[in-house]
């Protein structure tokens, strides 16, 4: 049943006050924030992490990577599309993106994406910057025999440094989602995995031995920026804990507040596995700790 009209009592007649007036306030924006993914996962593998964090008061998005499809279908269908792509082309491409908000974003990126947001995060581009599992930059020397193992299927065929790989649903398992059962790791690579461009691991592996002016993979981790966590996975055979570790010690040459964190047992599928909440848990009580969380946002569970 719908109510009826509502009846307002005539008003008198208002003139200007002359009494100076208190400036408008402007209800607070809700922070941006950037979800960079890594090699072989699909933007849409962000999806739980954008609803967390949009229900913790942040506008988060996650963009495609340049020539990848809106769809992980349509990806897998034209892998061509993402032939060459490298490094500086993904952290270029999220550079044009951010400097179209409102204003500076929180970044947070996984394998080749917590690189492209430690470079982006140095560059003075985001507020803050959570990197997951990140790949090594230029200057990260240790090179376990798991994380070579991982990457030999790409480096021993210098032909796919201009073109895409894709992961079988057993080279997923044994190497990047290693740490969940064959049935999770399955699961995972039906709905997200996707080809990925070579290129970025040619740059990675050989970074340490290519010019200083030609390597892509260099992050400035002296000049002055905002919060950094790390984030490890134990069991990572992708980019192990101890690379990720090795990687911190080089940020905290910087005078910004620098943060490592490891979840034991845990692989490189730890952010779109069955634990992703535990992990995205974690960085929403940092940025919270180093007070970039929304005003009033509400503390959500890791479970």
């Amino acid at each position: 049943m719908h109510a009826g009209p509502v009846r307002r009592a005539a008003a008198p007649l208002a003139f200007p006050s002359t009494e100076p007036r208190e400036p408008a306030m402007s209800a607070p924006t809700a922070p941006p924030v950037v979800f960079v993914h890594g090699l072989w996962m699909h933007a849409t593998s962000w999806d739980p992490w954008v609803q967390l964090f949009t229900e913790a008061g942040y506008a988060p998005i996650a963009p495609l990577w340049p020539g990848e499809a809106e769809t992980v279908a349509e990806t897998r269908a034209d892998p061509d599309a993402m032939d060459g792509v490298g490094v500086a082309d993904v952290t270029g491409h999220y550079a044009e993106i951010m400097a179209q908000l409102p204003e500076k974003p929180i970044v947070i990126g996984h394998s080749f994406g917590g690189l492209v947001v430690e470079q982006l995060l140095g560059r003075g581009l985001a507020t803050s910057c959570v990197a997951l599992c990140p790949a090594q930059f230029r200057g990260v020397l240790p090179l376990p025999p798991a994380e070579l193992r991982s990457a030999l299927p790409i480096l021993s065929r210098p032909s796919l440094r201009k073109k895409t790989w894709s992961h079988t649903p057993e080279s997923y398992h044994e190497r990047f989602a290693n740490g969940v059962s064959r049935e999770e790791s399955d699961a995972i690579y039906e709905q997200y995995v996707i080809p990925a461009p070579g290129r970025p691991l040619f740059q990675a592996g050989l970074a340490n031995v290519t010019p200083e002016g030609r390597a892509e993979t260099i992050v400035d981790t002296r000049s002055p920026r905002g919060p950094l966590l790390m984030i490890a996975g134990g069991e990572d055979r992708t980019a192990p804990e101890s690379v990720v570790h090795a990687a911190y010690k080089q940020q905290l040459k910087n005078s910004g507040v620098t943060e490592f964190m490891a979840f034991p047992g845990r692989s490189h599928s730890l952010p779109a596995d069955s634990g992703w909440r535990d992990v995205a848990t974690a960085s929403l009580d940092f940025l919270a700790r180093n007070g970039l969380a929304p005003a009033g946002a509400p503390r959500l569970a890791a479970t």
